[in-house]
């Protein structure tokens, strides 16, 4: 893998939130080829992976000390931090902006990659632009074979949703995508308020209101709901999520296939796209998934369901 990447080649490779598509962050022909194999914007930066919190001012500019404790804490983890971009790092990499984000991810394989290649690895998640981010290597596969030189077979991912991104280039300290690490967890760090807008404008991965859908219709319903939409449909054709053991009501009825989601937010999280990727390869007419809760711990999940769903025809 180090010796592909080298050459310039992409190489799929594991972390703890997704598979990312990686090449040498240096290498601006071979960042290039990210752009490419995704179908990804060019104007749309990518995340630069390093080996640890020292290599930080080989890629940032005016880090404040914010970065650090951060770093600290959180580091190896599914943490990115936003922060002004060195001078001699290529906009390739940054989508033109004067920003860049970076973090260490908590994979010892590609830790021990990044180190042996003495760069950093430019490695959004490895699928085709706006569609489901893969956990295993057999996803990487399905969707970008042909496309890329290897895959880098580390296992299935154990986090399963992308990286918090923490914007540090001004003294508001701002969440830009919600992740695994909480608003609470870095305000307990930091000693101050993070701000967590709504919705925000910013160039960063993730932001945009089509994202990480499957081929399947997805369609996220209360139970209630779930229920009064499978009694008017052909139920027989309808892929169900539950949240937790299906209620006695939703067993009654016929459906193509149902499966059990978690109830701990951690879990459902770490086989949230395992589950939808499942699904996709069993063909149903749509996938219809019983909402989870609405509170601040699971804003990352619904964050990415609200992106991935399809809307619901009347």
């Amino acid at each position: 893998a180090v010796r592909l990447l080298r050459n310039g080649e992409l190489v799929a490779v594991p972390t703890e939130t997704v598979y990312g598509l990686a090449a040498d962050a240096r290498n601006p022909d071979a960042v290039m080829k990210i752009f490419a194999a995704k179908d990804r914007p060019r104007s749309h930066p990518l995340i630069v992976h390093v080996h640890n919190a020292e290599c930080l001012s080989q890629w940032a500019s005016d880090i404040p000390d914010a970065a650090y404790a951060l770093a600290v804490a959180f580091w190896p983890g599914p943490l990115t931090l936003l922060l002004k971009k060195a001078p001699g790092v290529n906009c390739t990499v940054t989508g033109g902006l004067d920003t860049i984000g970076l973090r260490v991810p908590d994979h010892a394989v590609l830790r021990h990659v990044i180190e042996a290649l003495g760069s950093g690895l430019a490695a959004p998640s490895a699928n085709p632009h706006k569609k489901l981010s893969p956990t295993s290597a057999q996803q990487v596969m399905a969707c970008l074979d042909g496309k890329i030189a290897a895959v880098l077979d580390g296992g299935n991912c154990t986090v399963g949703l992308e990286s918090t991104i923490v914007d540090l280039t001004t003294d508001e300290i701002r969440i830009l995508r919600s992740g695994p690490i909480t608003r609470g967890q870095l305000e307990a760090v930091l000693g101050q308020p993070v701000i967590l807008p709504q919705q925000h404008t910013m160039a960063v991965p993730g932001n945009m209101q089509v994202h990480y859908q499957p081929h399947t219709p997805l369609h996220i319903l209360t139970h209630q709901a779930l229920i009064t939409a499978l009694q008017h449909c052909d139920s027989s054709r309808c892929a169900v999520l539950a949240f937790g053991t299906p209620s006695s009501e939703l067993r009654q009825i016929p459906v193509h296939t149902c499966i059990a989601m978690p109830q701990d937010k951690q879990a459902y999280a770490s086989v949230l796209y395992q589950r939808l990727y499942e699904l996709d390869q069993l063909q149903p007419a749509c996938i219809l998934l019983e909402q989870p809760p609405q509170t601040e711990a699971w804003l990352d999940v619904n964050d990415r369901l609200g992106k991935a769903a399809s809307p619901l025809a009347n």
